[in-house]
């Protein structure tokens, strides 16, 4: 059986992991922890996210857009040489900054941005509100930068699926209730590397 031919990917994400989906009948992209992705194709992003948030970033005119998937780390300002900003603040901003700089870069315009927010989960019950943080820096961030916000579902107690198809917007959500303690463990540990590891060089938004 010959399989279909995936479309190419944009220039820098080669690495991301994608698949022709046989059920939509379309390509998929599977956007992992601390990834992102940008596509001009009718492809269906998708992720899974517990306390993380997922930004789904689109031109609403050219329908070029994409899909992040974030955690801030818990580490305090002095872990980071020669800034004034929290670490926090730091990787949020370089998360949602470089999908939405790679979308101008590739044709989409500032003000036909749309955003669409999923995640911020408390599946770490017994520790801070991990989610909380993450559901408030990011809607600070949209109002501050001047963004869109046309939709979310945010908090709870659920991990969701999020499938993302750029081309036209649509957003389907699957709340998963069986899932809780894999992605709790894969949570963890990425942010363990997170605190050990910081992020380097400025962002210029476009």
């Amino acid at each position: 059986m010959v399989l279909p031919l995936l479309p190419r990917t944009l220039p820098g994400f080669k690495h991301i992991k994608r698949y022709w989906d046989y059920r939509n009948n379309c390509c998929m992209a599977k956007i992992l922890l601390g990834e992102y992705y940008v596509s001009r194709h009718d492809e269906i992003l998708m992720t899974v996210v517990g306390s993380c948030v997922t930004a789904c970033i689109r031109d609403s005119v050219s329908g070029i857009g994409g899909m992040n998937h974030f955690m801030l780390p818990h580490v305090s300002i002095d872990k980071w040489e020669n800034t004034r900003v929290s670490a926090a603040n730091r990787y949020g901003s370089f998360a949602m900054e470089h999908l939405i700089n790679d979308i101008l870069k590739h044709g989409g315009r500032r003000e036909n941005l749309e955003i669409k927010l999923f995640g911020g989960g408390r599946i770490m019950r017994n520790m801070a509100n991990i989610g909380q943080k993450n559901i408030e820096f990011v809607k600070k961030y949209i109002q501050t930068e001047g963004l869109t916000l046309l939709a979310e579902d945010l908090g709870g107690i659920y991990p969701r699926k999020i499938l993302y198809y750029p081309a036209n917007g649509r957003v389907r959500v699957k709340k998963l209730r069986t899932m809780e303690q894999m992605i709790l463990q894969r949570e963890k540990a990425y942010r363990r590397s997170l605190e050990s590891q910081p992020i380097a060089g400025d962002i210029d938004l476009f």
